[in-house]
């Protein structure tokens, strides 16, 4: 397997994130190329100097280099994959993964080809998973991602032949269901608000949740929750089977967590919950 190791400039502040934290929902899939980056820079200046990660590369399904940042403790840890919303990418888990990683865990936070580049008035960081599929002339929609997610899932599950937590964000999220209870690779799967982005698509959530058993944690915003409910009438709930409903408002997708959110800790509680019941 082409691998590529690419030596880390350093940790991403969230502040860069929190200027587009106001995106609530995923926008309809999209593979529009009128925005093409003509370029992709060789590194990103990131003036941080307490990194815990190692950037990484592999091929997805159909060859195109996905990009990802490694958090990794050691070979017999538990490991997460952590996929992005829709124009978003790797840093939306920028401190997610950092306190994951402080816990114990393997994390791999990687960029979908559905993304987008994030950043302020003085710096931009960039999906470059994303900008390869726009410079191969590759659809960037969120059915056209999902190889990118399964792709990681083999990668990781050839690092370490253990099961790994696949975890999503918005589109992401329901991809990770798709994925990953059906999947002997998957152990469990955390899916922050999931939702019909795949209008096309024949697959049916209901029954993959009615015939599955392996553990899942699913959340959401309160507001959310109404429809995540009715999603999973047809599965029992339990201590491995969650549906956390926040007591306040809640935000849409795994910015949840983030530490400027007064609301994350909720959060963090009952996910913390989940994980040591796995």
């Amino acid at each position: 397997m082409n691998v590529q190791i690419i030596p880390s400039f350093g940790l991403l502040t969230l502040v860069v994130l929190l200027l587009i934290s106001s995106c609530q929902s995923d926008p309809a899939p999209t593979s529009d190329a009128s925005s093409v980056v003509t370029s992709i820079p060789d590194t990103i200046k990131e003036i941080v100097s307490d990194s815990n990660y190692t950037a990484i590369n592999f091929p997805s399904k159909d060859s195109l280099m996905v990009h990802g940042h490694w958090y990794f403790n050691q070979d017999t840890a538990t490991t997460i994959l952590l996929c992005h919303q829709a124009r978003f990418n790797k840093y939306e888990y920028d401190s997610i993964a950092d306190v994951l990683w402080k816990r114990g865990y393997n994390c791999l936070a990687i960029d979908q080809r559905s993304g987008g580049t994030i950043g302020d008035s003085n710096s931009t960081w960039t999906n470059k998973t994303y900008q390869r599929a726009l410079l191969d002339n590759k659809p960037t929609t969120y059915t056209h991602a999902e190889q990118d997610i399964q792709a990681a899932i083999d990668f990781l599950y050839t690092k370490s032949t253990q099961p790994i937590l696949l975890w999503g964000s918005s589109y992401s999220a329901t991809l990770a269901l798709y994925n990953g209870l059906d999947n002997d690779k998957v152990k469990a799967v955390i899916a922050f608000s999931p939702g019909d982005y795949l209008a096309d698509d024949s697959r049916d959530f209901s029954s993959i949740l009615a015939q599955e058993t392996k553990p899942f944690w699913v959340t959401s915003s309160k507001e959310e929750s109404l429809d995540i409910a009715k999603l999973l009438k047809v599965t029992h709930l339990d201590s491995t089977h969650v549906h956390f409903i926040p007591q306040n408002e809640g935000l849409h997708g795994s910015k949840a967590l983030w530490s400027r959110h007064l609301e994350n800790e909720e959060y963090w509680l009952s996910l913390d919950e989940f994980l040591n019941n796995m």
